[in-house]
């Protein structure tokens, strides 16, 4: 009910051309959905009636079959294969593993444990270890203890005593003389860098206010010796010369060139118009006027016989000569 009071306020809203446009179009659609609807309530119907006649049994009977006859037979070839396979396949290879592959395989083991294992092991212990300690204390002896006892003996204390002879005839020399001479020598040094360079950086300032002070004089000196005589010359002579020179030569100058270059213009545009009118009125007479020739050309001229001066319906027009020779 909202949604058609709606619809009708809508409707009042709009004007007289919309209502108007409005019904044919809903007539129009009305008859095109019509039969398509009409169609699928056909389809419809057709497919219920379908389903309950047909398909509805049809699955019941397939269902029935299903239950009744596959399934059965399905759980019985299930039981006979899972039969088969436990009993043909599975307690064999079982009743294969326990009964002849493991005392077979133990049977092996043993026999390698004891043919090629506990000999190998003897001898690893009894020959191969012996042999091995001893050729590793004659390679300790021959090789190994005398660069041993060589380091430990011999260059150690070599190595210690030049260290205690560098100690005293170099380290504490050198130690004493940079103590004792380099460091003061240094420190002074040092201190005299500094005040060289704290001097400089005072004569700097200094020498820039002095700088500055020369260059303030020298622009003083400039400005009363050549700077002020020249503005004065500028002003009492160059500026009146040259508003003179401005009004009295350069705008007379210039007017008068504009005035001569407007003349000169206008010259030639007269005497361009001069030449078109001469070039027209040459080809004039030399051609004729177009304006002229064209109606007399254009005019109709009936036809005339031969010797003639009547006109026939039915005669062909005689060659006619023109009075002007065309160009």
């Amino acid at each position: 009910m909202d949604l058609e009071k709606r619809n009708e306020a809508y409707e009042g809203g709009e004007g007289c051309l919309t209502t108007v446009i409005r019904i044919p179009v809903r007539i129009v659609v009305l008859l095109v959905v019509i039969p398509v609807r009409m169609l699928w309530d056909v389809l419809t119907a057709c497919g219920r009636a379908l389903d309950r006649v047909l398909l509805r049994p049809l699955g019941r009977a397939l269902e029935w079959v299903w239950d009744t006859l596959l399934a059965p037979v399905g759980r019985a070839l299930a039981w006979l294969v899972s039969g088969l396979v436990t009993y043909g396949v599975v307690v064999p290879c079982r009743w294969l593993y326990r009964w002849v592959l493991t005392p077979l395989g133990r049977a092996i083991a043993w026999l390698v444990t004891t043919l090629v294992v506990t000999p190998l092991v003897w001898f690893f212990r009894t020959v191969l270890t012996p042999v091995g300690r001893g050729l590793a204390w004659v390679l300790w002896a021959v090789f190994v203890w005398p660069f041993t006892a060589l380091y430990r003996w011999v260059l150690t204390p070599l190595g210690h005593g030049l260290a205690w002879l560098g100690t005293v005839l170099v380290v504490i020399p050198c130690r004493w003389l940079y103590r004792w001479v380099l460091t003061p020598v240094g420190r002074a040094l040092l201190a005299v860098g500094r005040e060289i360079v704290a001097a400089a950086e005072v004569a700097w300032r200094v020498a820039g206010y002095v700088s500055r002070a020369v260059g303030r004089a020298l622009k003083w000196l400039a400005w009363h010796l050549a700077g002020r005589p020249a503005a004065w010359f500028y002003r009492t002579v160059c500026t009146p010369v040259g508003h003179a020179v401005r009004d009295h030569l350069w705008r007379p100058a210039r007017r008068a060139a504009v005035a001569a270059g407007r003349a000169a213009r206008a010259a030639l545009v007269s005497a361009g118009e001069v030449v078109r009118k001469a070039r027209r009125d040459a080809w004039r007479a030399l051609v004729g006027d177009a304006a002229a020739r064209q109606p007399l050309e254009r005019a109709h001229v009936p036809a005339r016989t031969l010797g003639s001066t009547t006109t026939a319906p039915g005669a062909a027009p005689a060659p006619e000569i023109s009075l002007r020779k065309r160009g």
